[in-house]
Order: structure tokens, then C-alpha cells, then sequence
């Protein structure tokens, strides 16, 4: 009774196959993995190491693990898209000075909203101070010709006053002076 059951001879077999398969699995997937990195579209058409993991059947990790294929997805993404006409290729750094020199034109385009903001707000408070009635005439000049002349007015005005109060206080000195005599008299 040495010769084992047939079931166990199958059962051995299997294990055998399983190993093998197992064994000859890292180079299936690494194929894949080639395959998938080969077929994704270049630069922005979904090239990252989760889309190629996803398109090769793997894990993530596998793509890490195995450096040459994650360079592979690394110098794919790099590659600049494929112009539609055959144009000229952008590539992955003219597209970052594009973007540098589009986010500097933003700021330059904020900064200057701003300044007409602020222009504008100005000038619409001086029309509605003015149309309101409370603001400075547009004639300035001719406001202050008006002041010169009413402060000449002023000055002739208070030499006349002056002049009055010298005769007014001569005029009374005078009664005070007749009152006195007619008093002394009665």
C-alpha cells in the first residue's frame, strides 16, 4: 500500500501548476505593464501610475516595486502631447513658462483692475458730491476773485465801523459834556 490515490497525484499536480503559473506570473504582469504604459496617450491623457496600474491589471504597488516600469510612466508623462495637423510640440517646459508668464500677465491684470477700481470709485464720488450740491464749484478761480472782492468789502466795512465808533465816542464824550454843564447850572 505504498501507491498513493489518485486523487493525491491530481491534487500534487495542481500545486505544480499553481507554482508555475505563479512563477511565470511577474513577467505576464510586467508585460502588461509595458503594454499599458506603451498604449496611454502621452502627457495629459491620463498617464500616472494608478491609470497604467489600471490598464495593466496590477496593483500600484507592483508599478513601484518594479523602478524601470515606474520610469517608464514617469518619462511618458513627460512627453509633450502630439500636436492634431503635425504643428509644433509643445514641450513639458515651454508649457511651465506659458503658465508662469500667464500667472504673472493675471497678477499684472489684477493689479491694474484695481487701480481703475479705485479711479473709478473716485470719480463717482466727486460727480455725486457735486451733483448733490455740496461740492466745490467747477469755477474755482472764479470763487476766489469773489473772495478777494468780499474780503476787500470787508476790510473798507470795518474802516467805516472804526471811523463810526471814533465819532460815536466823540459824540458821546460831547453829551456827557453838555449833560455836565446843564446839571452844574440848575
Amino acid at each position: 500500500m505504498n501507491a498513493r490515490p489518485p486523487d493525491m497525484t491530481a491534487g500534487a499536480a495542481r500545486v505544480a501548476a499553481m507554482a508555475a503559473g505563479r512563477r511565470a506570473d511577474p513577467p505576464r504582469r510586467r508585460q502588461r505593464g509595458r503594454k499599458a504604459v506603451g498604449a496611454a496617450p502621452p502627457a495629459g491623457g491620463g498617464v500616472s501610475g494608478s491609470a497604467v496600474a489600471r490598464r495593466a491589471g496590477v496593483d500600484r504597488t507592483f508599478l513601484y516595486r518594479h523602478r524601470d516600469l515606474l520610469g517608464q510612466v514617469h518619462a511618458r508623462e513627460a512627453q509633450p502631447p502630439a500636436q492634431p495637423g503635425g504643428g509644433p510640440v509643445a514641450t513639458w517646459a515651454s508649457l511651465q513658462a506659458d503658465l508662469l508668464a500667464a500667472h504673472e500677465r493675471s497678477a499684472r491684470l489684477a493689479a491694474r483692475i484695481r487701480q481703475l477700481e479705485n479711479r473709478l470709485s473716485g470719480l463717482l464720488g466727486e460727480q455725486a458730491w457735486r451733483e448733490s450740491g455740496l461740492g466745490q464749484p467747477d469755477d474755482i478761480s472764479q470763487l476766489r476773485q469773489q473772495v478777494t472782492l468780499l474780503t476787500g468789502k470787508n476790510q473798507e466795512l470795518r474802516a467805516g465801523v472804526a471811523e463810526r465808533d471814533q465819532d460815536l465816542a466823540a459824540a458821546r464824550a460831547a453829551n456827557r459834556e453838555l449833560m455836565a454843564r446843564l446839571n452844574t447850572r440848575g
